[in-house]
């Protein structure tokens, strides 16, 4: 096989969102975020197996992607979406049955004169600046809006990752202070507000990258394995160099395993030279850079010739490869290109 295996364990992705689930009280609904196709590990079928284990309520960034997970799960679970109702989004909302979370006075205007009674959730902005109305705003029409009954008033934690941050706590207040004597369920946690603690939980979480294996949820299983097939070996005198910009020169005598993987596949230039990659439990140093489809990894160090290398496995999560190539554990899953081989178990 030419390309490179993403392996993904169904199974695990389950048992972190049951473990999410168990750090909140009962009467606390945990959903489950499957925007940017899953994380990038296919959204249809991160989404059946947590419909699976229990979560009722899904969350994407934009009502197309609602359209690909409403195919793939049915009816019945709901389906909500991040940036609102955009202009163009009326038929999909209304086809498809999704749940737009409003952001502002006219988005709030085009759903209530586009779709007068169906669903919709309303978000506020508590500091963050990024999504959602402002107090100002939200105080102007939060009567309006009350009377047709939102299903969902959320909120978005900006430091959630730091739980010492202030920035936390001042949202907390904000947050209440927008919303407290409102008849709606409330949601302000992803992933690291869950962790936080029950006073940041209200009525529905909606974890994202702790499902898939991501910090700050330090318990997470691996979800994603990557598997590189090794195209060809050879030997490399003392003195050669390797890869594009003569990047690495071979000290001593080196075997020279040439992997098919690259930037291509979304495995970032930034971790030329840096990174390893794994032999079963064994590391093998990543050689100069990362080229477009190739990777050059030193095996020397092996007493056998082995016919795959893995770049992100139990030894090296999506987090280790992040902070190695200076980003974070999130760009390294959703940038994992479509080249890959897809295998699921569990």
């Amino acid at each position: 096989m030419g390309t490179s295996t993403l392996h993904i364990d169904l199974s695990a992705l389950a048992r972190n969102w049951r473990a999410l689930d168990a750090k909140s009280a009962k009467t606390v609904e945990t959903a489950a975020v499957v925007k940017a196709d899953g994380y990038g590990i296919g959204a249809g079928k991160a989404a059946r197996a947590l419909a699976k284990a229990g979560a009722k309520t899904f969350f994407v960034a934009a009502a197309e992607e609602g359209v690909i997970l409403r195919e793939a799960l049915g009816p019945s679970p709901r389906i909500c979406v991040f940036g609102g109702h955009m202009s163009g989004d009326t038929d999909m909302i209304a086809d498809m049955q999704l749940t737009p979370m409003l952001n502002s006075l006219d988005q709030i205007t085009r759903h209530f004169e586009a779709l007068p009674g169906h669903p919709f959730g309303v978000q506020l902005d508590t500091g963050m600046n990024r999504l959602g109305m402002e107090a100002n705003e939200w105080d102007a029409v939060r009567d309006l809006v009350m009377t047709a009954e939102p299903m969902l008033i959320m909120s978005h934690l900006a430091c959630a990752d730091e739980p010492d941050h202030p920035m936390n706590a001042q949202q907390l207040a904000e947050f209440h202070k927008m919303t407290d004597g409102l008849n709606a369920p409330r949601a302000l946690s992803a992933t690291g507000g869950i962790l936080l603690g029950p006073e940041y939980h209200f009525d529905l979480t909606r974890p994202g990258i702790g499902l898939y294996g991501g910090l700050p949820f330090e318990d997470a299983e691996p979800v994603v394995r990557v598997e590189c097939p090794i195209i060809q070996i050879r030997d490399v005198a003392a003195g050669e160099t390797v890869g594009y910009g003569n990047a690495w020169t071979a000290d001593l005598p080196s075997r020279v395993a040439t992997v098919s993987a690259g930037y291509a596949d979304g495995i970032t230039r930034h971790i030329s030279g840096k990174a390893v990659l794994f032999d079963g439990d064994t590391p093998c140093p990543l050689l100069g850079r990362v080229s477009m489809d190739l990777i050059t990894v030193d095996v020397t160090h092996l007493d056998h010739t082995p016919r795959s290398l893995d770049l992100l496995c139990a030894h090296q999560t999506v987090d280790d490869l992040a902070d190695i190539g200076g980003t974070i554990g999130y760009e390294v899953l959703t940038s994992l290109g479509r080249r890959y081989n897809r295998r699921y178990r569990g």
